[in-house]
């Protein structure tokens, strides 16, 4: 008998991707564009299986899922959720509320999904392991030696059509991006702001499970990490600054980028960046660390400038972080000295700083810094700035 799926997922696109897969792989599926009208296809339709994006219209996924688990029809119906990889909040909320399985939208593939689908279908999903995102090594060695099994080929060349379908509507989504950063920038009261912000990330939202579909993995990552942002901003607008609406123009902005770089191949697995934290109040450096963590960053951090400056003369950074007002040496000095050595005349440098005047921030441009951001910062802003810099670096080098 043909198993049934249910994708409640409000992107169109996505659903439809998923849909036709599904159908081609044997299920009988149907799709729900919100959260209510999944919660009544549910009960209708009977599925076997439900694959659920968290973030809807009219009843968010957490909703439909607290809403069904507690029908006894429906305590044992597998949840397939996507989830954002920085909203962790959620993802904890996903699971409390009944999720089989929680998958990162931005690094999940169609194939991926089926074989979540096939395992908790078959009574095996329960006491498999949770399956690691694969890694973009795994993911060019697949796509480089397929396997000889039937439907491998077909599976390529859909990866091939999603790809291309996605590569050839990236102009007119940077436009539209760009379009409403500017209307953001732009707009004069609260209400017209705030709807900005939520129309940019429902379009983030939907880039990042675009990208993540096609194995577009840069892309992905740096969508996900703005749409957390922007969720962020939405949720709380009073974090709608100057400094995170400079963060948002700057991952758009290098989203353009990756956008032009979007035909080249997936670049080879490289070492973790290396990144150095100078602050001399140990509850500003746990904050950095903590908000590079959230993007999977990791980070050395050190209280003395002279200290640091010893380290740069013999090791190699990424991307540093800097605090302005330290003793001993200012970061402004810092950043001038650091300057003179070779390893690092080029290496970003950003200032962490509640000094947000006009004199400072010239200061920061003139002793060699190439952003700063303002205390108190949000920790998803922070993230989203170092994986700017970190992906841009690693984008120069493979040149």
């Amino acid at each position: 008998m043909m198993k049934k799926i249910l994708i409640i997922e409000d992107d169109q696109i996505v659903a439809n991707i998923y849909r036709n897969k599904f159908a081609t792989e044997g299920f009988e599926v149907e799709v729900a564009l919100d959260g209510l009208l999944g919660l009544e296809l549910v009960r209708r339709f009977r599925p076997d299986a439900v694959i659920l994006d968290l973030m809807l219209p009219k009843m968010s996924g957490v909703e439909v899922m607290k809403t069904l688990r507690s029908e006894a029809d429906f305590q044992e119906l597998p949840f397939i959720v996507f989830s954002n990889t920085y909203l962790g909040n959620m993802v904890q909320e996903a699971w409390k509320a009944g999720a089989t399985k929680c998958l990162s939208k931005s690094t999940c593939t169609p194939k991926q999904i089926i074989d979540v689908i096939r395992g908790e279908l078959s009574g095996n999903g329960k006491s498999a392991a949770h399956p690691a995102p694969a890694t973009m090594q795994e993911n060019r060695m697949a796509a480089q030696n397929p396997e000889p099994v039937t439907g491998k080929n077909a599976d390529a060349e859909f990866q091939a059509d999603l790809r291309k379908s996605f590569t050839d509507g990236l102009p007119a989504t940077l436009t539209t991006l760009r379009a409403l950063l500017q209307g953001l920038i732009k707009a004069d009261n609260e209400q017209t702001r705030l709807k900005q912000v939520n129309d940019l990330y429902r379009r983030i939202h939907a880039l990042t499970g675009n990208a993540g579909i096609t194995g577009m993995l840069q892309i992905a990552q740096m969508a996900d990490a703005l749409e957390a942002l922007l969720k962020e901003l939405y949720e709380k607008p009073k974090n709608i600054t100057a400094s995170t609406l400079r963060t948002v123009a700057s991952a758009i902005d290098f989203l353009g980028v990756l956008f032009e770089r979007s035909a080249l191949a997936d670049q080879p697995e490289m070492p973790p960046p290396s990144i150095l934290v100078v602050d001399d109040e140990a509850i500003s450096r746990r904050a950095v660390t903590y908000a590079l963590e959230k993007a999977k960053l990791k980070a050395i951090n050190l209280e003395d400038p002279l200290v640091a400056f010893e380290m740069l003369a013999d090791t190699r950074f990424d991307l540093i972080f800097l605090d302005v007002d330290m003793p001993g040496m200012n970061g402004f000095e810092l950043c001038s000295k650091l300057r003179t050595l070779p390893a690092h005349k080029k290496t970003p440098v950003v200032f962490v700083t509640s000094l947000n005047d006009f004199e400072s921030r010239a200061s920061s441009t003139m002793s060699g810094g190439s952003d700063f951001i303002a205390k108190p910062f949000l920790f998803i802003e922070l993230a989203v700035k170092a994986l700017v810099y970190v992906l841009r670096g690693r984008l120069s080098t493979s040149k």
